[in-house]
């Protein structure tokens, strides 16, 4: 078979959509706010009935989560979130800098927050969160041979690092309150032997 002629899961040249689930179109877009972190507005799109409706979203930039490993432990990081009022164990993680890679930013953010270099990097897994209502991709990252290096926190991270036994690093990450980043990056972690 000609690699033209085969079927990519798209119709019409659009990625992201294929014969069962065809593009609706999109009467008007709109941001209606931008701050530091997001952008957030609606689609007014014509569904697959001919009706209008206002579907909204909240743009964020890319972001990586990084399951970090020694010898025998998974690195962890503990800190407050003010926007859920909670204090929550979680995997070291941030914001994919124009230009990066998700293994670049995973490298820079792990030294950044636990002040360890990793000698190797590997992407698990890219995917799109909360589709209902974010406009966001996330990288899951495994980050092995750690090395000393210089922690450099941003003005608004306090954080502590916990280093979590592999063994125990997944009934750790489900004890509440848990959160859905630091859960799914263990969880393929382990479907993939590294936990």
């Amino acid at each position: 078979m000609d690699p033209d002629d085969a079927d990519d899961g798209s119709a019409d040249g659009d990625p992201g959509t294929t014969e069962d689930a065809p593009a609706w179109p999109v009467l008007e877009s709109q941001t209606e706010y931008e701050t530091g972190w997001y952008d957030g507005g609606y689609d007014l799109v014509e569904q697959p009935d001919g009706s209008e409706k206002r579907y909204y979203w909240a743009d964020l930039p890319s972001a990586v989560v990084i399951v970090a490993a020694t010898d025998d432990s998974i690195l962890f990081v503990e800190q407050y979130r003010p926007a859920i009022r909670e204090t929550h164990l979680e995997l070291p993680a941030g914001i994919v800098e124009e230009g990066e890679s998700y293994t670049v930013a995973a490298a820079r953010e792990l030294e950044e927050e636990t002040g360890f270099r990793p000698s190797s990097l590997a992407l698990l897994q890219e995917y799109r969160v909360a589709t209902g209502v974010l406009r966001h991709d996330r990288g899951v990252v495994y980050a092995e041979g750690l090395e000393p290096g210089e922690r450099d926190l941003d003005g608004n991270e306090f954080l502590d690092v916990r280093a979590i036994p592999k063994g125990e690093a997944l009934a750790r990450a489900r004890e509440h309150p848990a959160n859905d980043s630091t859960l799914s990056a263990l969880l393929l972690a382990r479907e993939d032997g590294l936990l």
